[in-house]
């Protein structure tokens, strides 16, 4: 067998710049098809190498205490999973996973032998080479292949656990005793693996392609078992089928799905400009997005330097996935909930665990980059280390991370630093407000995004989290966990505008729009942004056109034409947990009631401020709803699969306007401050930075003050002061000394061209991106840019003063 060879070499080529992705680490081995137990030095060389991902390698220093903490940690863990283990049971291998039709008790079994199978291979635990528990836990695993996984039984609810959280935690524990299995069982167990996972290619029980992070999943556990039977045939096709070589690239994990020859992958995974999708339509960087990376870091790792090492010059897009799909959507160690999917409704994703995942896989990615690449990441991953002080990474990170990161820890090299930013991410209607003391988030969607996901009776109250939903993150770090998601009113999401009402557990998930305008403007190298989205609500009439102009420290919220035919209709201005139930909220200066239960109704407000959260600014004075509640939910409200039924309480505060039943034509305009003093707030409000130029069906703009910057998003052909435009369109324009900065998008994606008339006589073009031209008018200039194909991204001129 030459490892070299296989179905469709020619998309195997050398990498430059991303060779070293794939050559870590220098082994020169050969496996051959041989016995299920064949021990070729080759072959035990990567189960050493799989081995030390799980349990940190040999020679961990237990007199350190961050080792030795670790340690302890996987112990712990260990005596938790052991809890009820007995495999003289005929019902279950543990006493509370006795189904036999919801099939996670299958894979909760499996994590669990597996978690005690770590400690029981890592020095300084209480369980380390303990021959009892060697002997229970083969029994344990001879219990579930004898009952519940293999050949002759037949699976039941989700392919997921069959094929990979079961063989995952199979192959995982099978490493680790390897030693002691014997060749019989360990034959039992590649044999059951490869049951259902037999093709890195393919995936549930009719066999469909397996795209995205399911293809990444669906490879690891071929490429273990691969090693657990020394196959070399096997790792071949896994590292072909990173680079899908058997469907010519088309579901490609590696390539973009926008790929620069224009060829069109297959809708799931990664964008050039960060996106990330999976279910076909639904934004997922922190759920799958974040799997798909730490499941390739991992196999990277495992064939770095091997004849099977991923060669695909589409690799080198990983360091695109890093800092565009992922640095934007981290908030101080919290992943912005509106990319996490269905996983917001998951108790064990609180508490940041989707970033660790992320900073986990980035750390293991970094030995293999190009040096200045390795300086750079080990400067993002030293900031997002030390920025979370809500949860210690060092404390609760995997030992072989641990390791890893206290590597990356004492580098030289200096942290980065905030991340201070405005990115949009057109090909997921999201957006992405980065200043120094707090980070923004907007969800959105369209006719090209679904709006939420409830599968598996998972997130069942998700209505709402792309109506226009602003998510704050401040230094109240914890704010999204600790019971955030049981706990919110779900028809009263920050940002949105809603018929008040409950609909039905997973009402209208994976639905799109029937707007196409969702998206914005970006000015490069600013904080700047114009954001926006047509609303046509799912299951009811409303309509409403939002914007959000993101000018550096204060947020322009614009709402218009907002209609339904019935029902009370609200856009909710702040929906926050409070970390203190007591926090002051001020009105106009005067401090409101703090109890539980206080409600009312306030007319005439000039400007609110709520302590540790920031102001708001209503330029006109607006009427507005307050409410102080105890909120108290169980997680099985909102997730049936694996939720709990301990009743938790919090104290929210919620603002809304209420627009009234049946509205026609209604609207909003606010400043939003956050993180501002009570004394600014006041300050904004006697002076606002942000003038309102138009809040029309046809266009919504603002101006600045400070500089004259003016943002507008056009709905429609319309003008505002010296701004023009044929159609949809958003722009920004920025005057700065003697150039004035044009940026401009078509939100909708649908045009070929948009055309924006600037009333500014003596402008001649300084700089231009490809497809941009302008062109004196007897009034100013006129801008043409060619947008066809760019799927809402921004287009950039910069105009001088002649």
């Amino acid at each position: 067998m030459n490892p070299g060879t296989g179905r469709g070499t020619t998309r195997r080529t050398v990498l430059t710049g991303a060779a070293a992705l794939g050559a870590a680490v220098t082994l020169p081995l050969t496996l051959t098809s041989g016995t299920a137990h064949a021990e070729a030095p080759d072959a035990a060389a990567l189960r050493a190498r799989w081995h030390t991902l799980l349990t940190g390698g040999a020679g961990l220093d237990l007199t350190d205490e961050r080792i030795a903490a670790a340690v302890a940690r996987t112990g712990r863990a260990a005596t938790t999973a052991a809890t009820g283990l007995d495999p003289s049971r005929t019902d279950g291998l543990f006493a509370d996973l006795t189904s036999t039709t919801l099939s996670n008790h299958v894979t909760t079994s499996f994590k669990r032998l597996a978690t005690i199978a770590t400690a029981w291979a890592v020095p300084g635990t209480p369980q380390y080479g303990d021959t009892a528990l060697a002997d229970l836990l083969l029994a344990g695993v001879d219990w579930m292949l004898t009952h519940r996984y293999g050949p002759e039984h037949s699976r039941f609810d989700n392919d997921w656990d069959w094929e990979i959280g079961s063989a995952l935690a199979l192959n995982d524990a099978s490493v680790l005793l390897y030693d002691v299995l014997g060749a019989e069982r360990l034959a039992r167990i590649t044999t059951a693996v490869r049951h259902y996972t037999p093709d890195p290619n393919l995936w549930r029980a009719d066999r469909q392609i397996a795209t995205g992070a399911n293809r990444v999943w669906i490879s690891t556990v071929v490429a273990v078992n691969a090693v657990l039977r020394a196959d070399g045939d096997a790792l071949i096709r896994v590292r072909d089928a990173l680079s899908d070589v058997e469907g010519s690239g088309a579901n490609s994990v590696l390539a973009f799905n926008d790929r620069a020859d224009g060829s069109a992958g297959t809708g799931e995974g990664f964008y050039s400009d960060g996106s990330f999708l999976q279910h076909y339509k639904h934004p997922y960087n922190g759920g799958y997005g974040k799997e798909l990376l730490n499941n390739l870091s991992r196999l990277l790792n495992l064939l770095a330097g091997t004849e099977w090492t991923v060669t695909d010059p589409e690799l080198d897009n990983v360091r695109a996935w890093v800092d565009e799909g992922f640095d934007p959507l981290l908030a101080r160690g919290d992943v912005l909930a509106s990319v996490c999917g269905r996983e917001i409704a998951r108790p064990s994703k609180q508490g940041h665990a989707s970033a660790q995942t992320v900073i986990e896989a980035v750390v293991r990615l970094i030995p293999s980059f190009p040096g200045d690449t390795a300086d750079r990441f080990t400067a993002l991953v030293k900031q997002w280390i030390a920025e979370d002080t809500y949860r210690d990474f060092l404390a609760v990170t995997d030992l072989a991370s641990l390791v890893a990161a206290r590597r990356v820890l004492d580098s030289p090299v200096p942290a980065r630093g905030p991340l201070v930013a405005h990115k949009q991410h057109p090909r997921m209607d999201k957006a992405a407000h980065h200043r120094p003391s707090f980070a923004l988030g907007i969800s959105a969607y369209s006719s090209r995004i679904y709006n939420y996901e409830s599968i598996q009776n998972e997130n069942l109250h998700g209505w709402h989290l792309s109506d226009g939903m602003v998510l704050l993150y401040t230094d109240d770090l914890g704010h999204y966990s600790e019971d955030y998601w049981p706990t919110v009113d779900p028809a009263r999401l920050p940002g949105t505008t809603v018929v008040a009402g409950r609909p039905a557990d997973a009402a209208g998930q994976r639905t799109t729009s029937a707007a196409d305008w969702a998206g914005g403007t970006a000015l490069p190298g600013t904080t700047l942004g114009a954001y926006g989205m047509e609303l046509r609500a799912y299951g009811s009439s409303l309509h409403g056109l939002k914007s959000w102009f993101c000018l550096d420290d204060v947020i322009a919220c614009v709402g218009s034409g907002i209609t339904a035919d019935a029902g009370p209709v609200e856009t909710v201005v702040e929906n926050r947990k409070l970390p203190d139930p007591h926090a002051t909220l001020l009105v106009d200066g005067k401090a409101a009631p703090t109890d539980a239960g206080w409600s009312a109704r306030l007319d005439g407000a000039r400007w609110l401020h709520a302590e540790g959260i920031g102001g708001y600014i209503f330029p006109k004075p607006a009427t507005l709803r307050a409410l102080r509640e105890e909120r108290t939910a169980t997680w099985r409200e909102i997730n049936l699969k694996y939720g709990t039924d301990t009743p938790v309480t919090r104290p929210y505060l919620t603002l809304w306007q209420d627009h009234g039943a049946a509205p026609a034509g209604a609207g909003y305009f606010w400043l939003q401050a956050p993180a501002a003093s009570a004394g600014r707030t006041r300050q904004w409000a006697a002076a606002p930075p942000v003038e309102l130029v138009s809040d029309s069906t046809a266009v919504h703009a603002v101006r600045r003050r400070a500089d004259g910057l003016l943002a507008a998003n056009f709905w429609t052909a319309g003008a505002s002061q010296e701004l023009s435009a044929d159609g949809p369109a958003s722009v920004l324009v920025r005057p700065e000394g003697r150039t004035v900065t044009v940026a401009l998008s078509d939100p909708t994606q649908l045009r070929s061209s948009v055309v924006v008339d600037l009333a500014r006589r003596g402008l001649t073009v300084a700089a231009a991106d490809p497809g941009v031209r302008a062109t004196a008018t007897g009034r100013g200039i006129r801008i043409t840019a060619d947008t066809a194909n760019l799927h809402g991204a921004t287009l950039n001129l910069t105009l001088k003063r002649s």
